[in-house]
């Protein structure tokens, strides 16, 4: 049921907001070089890799100076690109990852290959059910890129502080899943971006 729910909200999303995807698209183009979009690895089920897709926000190549952003310090986000963070539009086209299954709209949030590599084996078990674009983690830490901004050693903040944390809700996720669970992230997703 949650596969066929995925499927069908994902094609009509985008269907729906194919002007708003079309619109973004062309103010990335103008705003700054690159393509439209950025791939990047992911972990999702059953530690299977696949691409994440988003619109860019960073000038082509900042991904190779860090994985992580840091709020509005972060020189490599473009000024479009600030925009679609904070508003959160730059998550849009991963209804294409849903759609093709790699996704489903809520779930642990998927992580990259190098910080999964840290997981203890029991941190291991969130992914055993397929990632997600929103969930207990993704609304607690809304505004996660600006609690980085604050620390001096953002990577070792979020290794040591966050991503434990993330991972324990991520748990709570799996033990509480059920479809009115994922109703009820998905309101309150929409209610936190919408604020």
């Amino acid at each position: 049921m949650k596969r066929a729910f995925d499927f069908v909200l994902s094609l009509l999303g985008l269907i729906i907001f194919f002007p708003v995807l079309l619109v973004i698209s062309i103010l990335i183009i103008l705003d700054s070089k690159g393509g439209v979009f950025f791939g990047q690895k992911r972990v999702g089920k059953d530690e299977t890799l696949f691409k994440l897709i988003k619109f860019r926000t960073m000038h082509t190549g900042s991904d190779k100076k860090g994985l992580l952003t840091v709020g509005h310090k972060d020189k490599r986000i473009t000024h479009m690109g600030y925009f679609l963070r904070k508003s959160k539009l730059d998550e849009l086209p991963q209804l294409l990852n849903i759609l093709k299954g790699d996704m489903s709209f809520v779930g642990p949030r998927p992580e990259v290959p190098r910080y999964v590599e840290m997981y203890n084996e029991d941190q291991l078990k969130v992914l055993q059910v397929r990632p997600g674009l929103t969930d207990y983690a993704s609304l607690e830490y809304i505004h996660e890129s600006e609690l980085l901004a604050k620390s001096e050693n953002p990577e070792k903040t979020y290794i040591e502080e966050i991503m434990p944390a993330k991972l324990k809700l991520n748990q709570k996720y799996i033990r509480e899943k059920s479809f009115f669970t994922d109703l009820k992230i998905i309101g309150k997703t929409m209610l936190k971006i919408i604020k």
